[in-house]
């Protein structure tokens, strides 16, 4: 959910929404969305993923961040201002690493699917993640028990480049040699 059009709001003023409530709130060129309290399930799912993620990745120059965790994304030839809670990203480097948030291009970002949220995963986040150059995002479906995986191609476009449902291993095309069983995630 967003507020009107005609409500835009400048990024300090909407740090300063965000002391005033215990909501989770989301910016998009001068559009607040405030995103909905996750499900149980959404919650167990995100465990899950996370924790395949860090042992993965444990000891290696990347890591796994969870929400709630500011992605400000950040290239210095775009204008715009972007700040996500994703689900799950992962980032490579301490380069853009601060106290609070990430500033930068994390290399993949997992959202999972709420009934309330879905066009804002699957429209306005996935748009900007492909428009910064975020290489990999996973739209994972607790609903249907289905993962979609997007890649950025040399084109700079999303291609959808894997999608199961309910069993099998999928593979993150990213982070070479990482594959989660479906069956281990949506038990």
């Amino acid at each position: 959910m967003s507020l009107p059009e005609e409500k835009r709001v400048s990024v300090e003023t909407f740090y300063k929404m965000r002391e005033e409530t215990n909501h989770l709130l989301e910016y998009a060129d001068g559009i607040v969305f405030m995103s909905p309290s996750p499900s149980t399930r959404h919650q167990q799912v995100s465990a899950r993923l996370q924790a395949k993620l860090f042992n993965f990745l444990d000891g290696g120059e990347c890591q796994v961040f969870s929400a709630p965790y500011d992605i400000h994304l950040y290239r210095s030839d775009l204008d715009d201002s972007k700040i996500f809670i994703p689900d799950l990203s992962v980032i490579c480097g301490d380069k853009g690493l601060e106290e609070n948030r990430f500033v930068g291009v994390p290399e993949m970002i997992v959202e999972i699917l709420s009934p309330s949220n879905q066009s804002h995963d699957l429209i306005t986040k996935m748009e900007a993640y492909m428009k910064y150059g975020v290489k990999e995002y996973w739209v994972v479906n607790p609903m249907l028990n289905a993962v979609q995986i997007y890649a950025l191609t040399d084109e700079q476009v999303y291609q959808q480049v894997a999608i199961l449902k309910d069993e099998g291993a999928i593979k993150s095309t990213v982070l070479k040699g990482f594959q989660v069983n479906l069956e281990d995630i949506f038990r």
